[in-house]
């Protein structure tokens, strides 16, 4: 039993935040379920370009591509949905066993997308149809606009990791547009049980720009390093709230299944902290972390993990709620500091995109 089975074992669900042609051609992802009790990968933009443009194993493709005349974006296309599709292959039987529960590979709907409900509604469906497995789950942001399409997928009966969730207001409508949707989708004869979903709440990202505002206050602020851990644990309390309700138990008598917090942006980003902090601080049953490669070798190393299962977010709810109550007074606003990371989340995975159609461009000319 390594550390990262021990997680597994807690109620932790260990997902890979990367994917790559060169990891499913040399089997290191298959290597990864068994090695490291890997169940799930996420993908997002950024991952795409950097494995695209770092790698020869997409020439092939890329050569057909050109033959056949085809644009950037259709070629970009080609390539993501490829890799899911085969990445859901190699873990379909992670889907079985655990029932339609882990086993998922997720892809974003294009980051241009972010304020266009209808056109991410639109995209949510044609992913889900273009790479045809059940164990797909089509990444849709948690912008205002992506609400009401995040309603519509699962009313499709589509499953959905909702993505870029900062703040615990915005979590609640995530939460709320997935009642709605379920219900939706049980008004029109979906098997509830088939239908995944998963909140992905950033962690790190959160600690980054609250220390930064506070180290230029006071340099040795002792609340550097609290923001991001009490901010993910509130989020849990919340999750803990919704499955307590009559509204979900109804859902739950039909065949539905929570929808997980995942802790996103799970790698340290400031050095001074220990390099496992958001894996070893957010422990609860029925969560699923999703981390770089760096950061499973690093828990896997050194990773503060107990056999017998335990909890380090039981218990913590008063203790983060005065953790925002004193960063409150030292002067940080933290909706404006989780709307100028949304901007920055949607920003920066555009970036990622643009550079990818180039990349792509390049390579078809």
């Amino acid at each position: 039993m390594t550390a990262l089975h021990l997680l597994s074992a807690a109620g932790v669900a260990v997902w890979l935040d990367d994917l790559s042609r060169e990891r499913l051609t040399s089997g290191s992802l298959e290597e990864q379920i068994r090695s490291r009790s890997l169940v799930g990968v996420t993908t997002n933009p950024s991952i795409f370009q950097a494995a695209v443009s770092s790698s020869d194993q997409y020439g092939g493709l890329l050569a057909s591509l050109r033959e056949r005349g085809a644009s950037a974006e259709e070629a970009v296309r080609e390539l993501t949905t490829r890799d899911v599709r085969d990445a859901c292959d190699v873990f379909a039987h992670v889907f079985k066993h655990t029932h339609g529960v882990d086993g998922r590979v997720s892809i974003e709907v294009d980051p241009r997308l972010a304020h266009d409900a209808i056109g991410t509604i639109e995209q949510a469906r044609a992913l889900w149809d273009e790479v045809d497995r059940d164990n797909v789950m089509i990444k849709i942001p948690a912008t205002v606009e992506g609400l009401p399409a995040l309603t519509a997928a699962l009313a499709d009966g589509i499953s959905v990791n909702v993505t870029l969730i900062f703040s615990l207001e915005r979590y609640a409508a995530v939460v709320e547009a997935f009642l709605a949707g379920l219900e939706q989708a049980a008004a029109v004869g979906h098997d509830l049980a088939r239908i995944g979903s998963v909140a992905s709440f950033f962690v790190s990202r959160v600690d980054t720009e609250v220390d930064r505002r506070l180290r230029a206050v006071d340099p040795d602020s002792v609340l550097c390093g609290t923001a991001a851990i009490a901010n993910a644990r509130l989020a849990y309390a919340h999750h803990e709230e919704v499955l307590a309700s009559a509204r979900w138990r109804a859902l739950a008598r039909l065949g539905a299944r929570p929808q997980r917090p995942l802790w996103a942006s799970t790698s340290v980003k400031d050095h001074a902290y220990p390099d496992t902090m958001y894996v070893d601080e957010l422990v609860a049953p029925g969560v699923v972390n999703t981390m770089p490669e760096a950061t499973l070798v690093a828990f896997q190393e050194h990773g503060e993990a107990h056999e017998g299962g335990w909890n380090t977010i039981e218990g913590t709810y008063d203790e983060a709620r005065s953790a925002f109550a004193r960063l409150a007074a030292a002067g940080i606003d933290m909706d404006d500091v989780t709307a100028r990371l949304e901007r920055e989340g949607v920003d920066k995975f555009v970036a990622s995109w643009d550079d990818l159609l180039a990349t792509v461009g390049e390579a078809l000319a």
